[in-house]
């Protein structure tokens, strides 16, 4: 590593129009939530990566439960992605950040 500069990798959100035109159930609970959180349009990697924060602070509502059903795929994907991310296995990431949409598509068909 460079003594006065480092190289990151990042995962940025990448949605045809933001959360709500991809995911607009998903949004309105969200919206709920964390108004802010919302309005900064973050992926689902980031809201994987806040999914405990997430179940706590939507205690006694439909999202929990959808969260719930889904929290240990999404913690394992999230920790995987972590981890080939910072080994520069930028394919294997690449790939299992499709297994995220995959479960947020599940959740946003689940969500009233």
């Amino acid at each position: 590593m460079s003594k006065y500069m480092q190289l990151t990798v990042t995962v940025r959100p990448y949605y045809p129009r933001d959360l709500e035109g991809t995911y607009p159930k998903l949004e309105r609970h969200l919206r709920r939530l964390d108004a802010e959180l919302v309005k900064r349009d973050p992926s689902l990697y980031e809201l994987a990566g806040q999914l405990d924060q997430l179940l706590f602070r939507s205690e006694g509502t439909e999202l929990r439960e959808v969260l719930l059903r889904h929290s240990e795929k999404l913690r394992n994907l999230h920790k995987s992605i972590q981890a080939n991310l910072t080994d520069w296995k930028l394919a294997q990431a690449d790939r299992l950040l499709y297994n995220i949409e995959d479960i947020f598509d599940e959740m946003e068909s689940e969500l009233g």
